[in-house]
Order: C-alpha cells, then structure tokens, then sequence
C-alpha cells in the first residue's frame, strides 16, 4: 500500500465548522490514479481516484449493510431498500431520479450483496455535479411510502421468480445455505416469497435510519473528477439533507470476527425439471482480509478459471461432459467459501462430480506444476488490470476496499502480491483448502437412484 503525508482542511460560516481530515492514500504520476480520502465531520468517507484522460466519471455510494445483517424475518429487506430509494424524494419523483440521469445520456443502477450495498450513477465529467446531487438525495432524502412498498413488492416478487427460473443461478444459493446453513449469510440476498410478502413499509424505514446512516457510508468517485470539488458538492448535499448532523460521529470500521462454516460433507438436492443438472462442489475457502487469499487467487485460476485450467480441459475439452465447469472463491469478512460449478446433462453428473473430486484430491496432494502456476499468475495480472480499464470498475475498487478494508492498495502493489506468490505458497494453500472434505449442492431432475448415489461424490 501506498500513503503519503496528511493534510487537513477547515470550511467556516456563522457556525464554527468542525476540520475534515484529508489524505493522500495513493500518489499518482503527474496526478493520475492518485487516491485521495476525506472523511467529514459526521463520520462520512469520500474517496476519489482521479483519471484525467477520461472524459467520463462513475459516481458511488456504498453502505455498510448486505442481507448478513438481516435477522430471519426481514430477510430481503436490504435489497428491497435497494428498489425503494429509487422510488422518489423530497425533491424528487422516480421519474424524476430517472429521467434527470437518462437526459445527459448517463447510467443509474445499484446492486445489493450479502456484506454491503452500492448506488452509483456514470456519467461525462461534465455532468458530474448532477449525479452527485441525485444519488446524494436518493441515499439521504428516501420516502419510503407505503404505496411505494406495495408497488415494489410485485417487481421484487417477479425477480425471484426470474433467479429461480435460473438454475444456474440459483445452485449458488443453494450452495451458501449448504455451507452455512439458515444464518445471514446462508440466506439468498433477495429473500424468499414469505418474507418479502412480510415486510412492511414501517418495519423497512426502519431499517433504513439504522444503516444509512452517514458513519455508514462510503462515497466513491473515479474518473476526470477533482477531489476538492468533489467533497464540497457532497459535503453541501448531505448537509442540507441534515445527515451530517453529528459532527464528533465516527465511521464505522470494516467487520471481522471469526465464522464458522458447517460440518463438511453434507449435500443438498433441489429437484426441479431442467435439461441440466446444477452442481457446485465445494469447501470452506478464506476470509477476504486473510493474506494467503493471493496465492488462493492463483490457485483458482490455475484449476478452474479460464480455457487452459484442468477442470475446463478434463471435463469440456477432453470430454465433452459440460459446457461451463469453473471453480471460484467467495471471500467474506470472516471466513470464506470454494466452489467448483459444472452444468451438464443428467445422466452424466456422477461423472463430471468424479472428475472434478479426482482433480481436487489430486492437487490437494500433489499440488500444480510450476508451468501451470507460472502461467495462472500471469493470466490474473492480466485480468486484473483489463478488469480495471474502466471509470465503474474503479469506483467500484476504491469504493469497496475503503468500506471492506479501511485501506487502499495500487494496482501495482496489487499485481506485485500476485508475482510473489510462489509455487510452495500455493501448493500449501490446496493443502489446506482442497484437502478438507467437500460438500454438494445439485439442482436437476435426478431420480431417486441418482439422488442416492449423490453422497459418493463427497464420501
């Protein structure tokens, strides 16, 4: 990580102002990707990354609240909070909100995760100030009307609806409640039908004073954007709202603890009337924060992240038993999840569960070839740095590691922890992970024969 010297800077009126504290997290060449973070009185971050060659700029807010932090009878209420700020202000109809970013040609989406929830408005440079003031009022200024709730429900309805016509999609929930069972995290983001139809207008507006508060938030903006200019049309929209009325409040520090995940070796089977059969098989993986996750990023690479992995050349390429057969790791703030997902015909997933079982137990105990090391740790430099090549994606980045972290790493600190990583590390690493004994989540049209034979894959 880089960092550099503090400075601090006073606004002042007929009130005495309280300092906001600026800093240089990441000094840029001549300015650009130069990382800069402001935390005003009131507990509210603002971090910005400015790249003065773009004419765009991507402008976000995170808040500190995923479906983790819901008990069971408010499961998909973050995420229904995510449909209703969109629903009108104060200030602000939702044709308004809409058409007001629509009108300079920008684009307006949120999505809702299980740790946090973002809002965030792309726009050219120019029109920056218009979709700072417009999400700033959706975040601060929300109603959240009855009429709005019962409206909604319908639309958040329908989308479970279109998630569970996905199996695709949807064996990685069922995956999660595999692994951690009926808890926050073990719950789907959207919640199910019971619980939406649940919820009420009340019981969600309280929800939302809970966690949008400003020592919740985060506020990110990359692209051509001037980080002075930037905190002022901020600072002035959350202060006219009266959210930064707690000037010594102050932010809320990035979760950790410890989680455990459930005893190994379980499966799950959700029978439905597909032409595929769904699988992920999968382990306990690791925390976001834990420091092996780079050698962890390799090793999922190299295994089953792209055309050259084993998994995609054992199944598809020298089979032809799947069309997608990927691995991929979910990182949380206290602990973490492994998986290995294939899509394949019925009567062939005891097969392609073989394949994949033999291929975990052999890395686990002889681990991957140097050739094959060296070039995953090649191929995630690469995608690293595509991955990053625009103004949302940066956002994004600085965005979730101020919230996630409470710090901000380079891209070329990021890609010098991933040339570190040695064989040795990775090898231990699949020691540790793919060594442990796997659960399974199906979604398909098994009969009861093929149902019963599901536990050989895990044994």
């Amino acid at each position: 990580m880089t960092s550099s010297s503090s400075t601090a800077t006073a606004r002042t009126s007929s009130e005495a102002r309280a300092v906001a504290r600026t800093q240089t997290l990441i000094k840029g060449e001549n300015g650009i990707g130069t990382v800069r973070k402001t935390t005003l009185p009131g507990g509210l971050r603002i971090v910005t990354e400015t790249l003065p060659s773009v004419r765009s700029a991507t402008f976000g807010i995170w808040a500190h609240v995923g479906s983790r932090d819901e008990t069971p009878a408010l499961n998909g209420a973050t995420h229904y909070l995510e449909h209703l700020l969109f629903k009108g202000t104060q200030k602000r109809s939702a044709l308004d909100i809409s058409s007001a970013i629509d009108a300079v040609g920008g684009e307006m989406n949120a999505f809702t995760a299980k740790e946090y929830t973002c809002y965030y408005a792309r726009v050219l440079d120019a029109d920056l100030p218009l979709a700072i003031d417009v999400v700033c009022d959706m975040l601060t200024g929300s109603l959240i009307l009855e009429e709005d709730v019962n409206v909604e429900r319908g639309a958040i309805l329908e989308e479970i609806a279109m998630t569970e016509d996905d199996p695709g999609d949807c064996v990685h929930d069922l995956f999660a409640h595999t692994m951690l069972g009926d808890t926050p995290l073990g719950r789907p983001v959207l919640g199910t039908v019971d619980t939406v139809n649940a919820l009420t207008a009340d019981r969600i507006r309280r929800f939302y004073k809970k966690h949008y508060d400003p020592t919740h938030l985060v506020v990110a903006a990359a692209g051509n954007v001037d980080h002075n200019k930037v905190v002022r049309q901020v600072r002035a929209a959350f202060e006219k709202s009266g959210a930064l009325r707690q000037p010594d409040a102050t932010p809320i520090a990035p979760r950790d603890g410890s989680r455990s995940i459930r005893t190994a070796g379980r499966v799950e089977l959700l029978g439905r009337k597909t032409e595929q059969a769904h699988v992920v098989l999968g382990m306990p993986g690791l925390a976001r924060t834990d420091e092996r996750r780079w050698a962890l990023g390799v090793l999922n690479t190299a295994l089953g992240g792209g055309m050259s992995s084993r998994l995609f050349q054992e199944v598809r390429e020298k089979r032809g038993l799947a069309y997608s057969v990927y691995s991929y790791t979910s990182g949380f703030a206290d602990c973490g999840l492994f998986g290995v997902y294939a899509g394949c015909r019925p009567s062939q997933v005891h097969d392609v569960l073989k394949i994949c079982r033999d291929e975990l137990d052999q890395v686990a105990e002889h681990g991957l070839s140097d050739d094959e090391i060296g070039r995953a740790i090649g191929q995630l430099r690469g995608s690293t740095v595509l991955g990053l090549e625009d103004t949302g994606a940066l956002m994004n980045r600085i965005g979730k590691s101020e919230l996630c972290w409470g710090e901000q790493m380079s891209v070329d600190d990021m890609l010098g922890r991933i040339a570190a990583v040695t064989p040795d590390d990775v090898r231990e690493v699949a020691r540790e992970i793919l060594g442990q004994r796997p659960s399974l989540s199906v979604i398909g049209p098994l009969k009861d024969k093929q149902a019963s034979r599901l536990h050989e894959a895990v044994a």
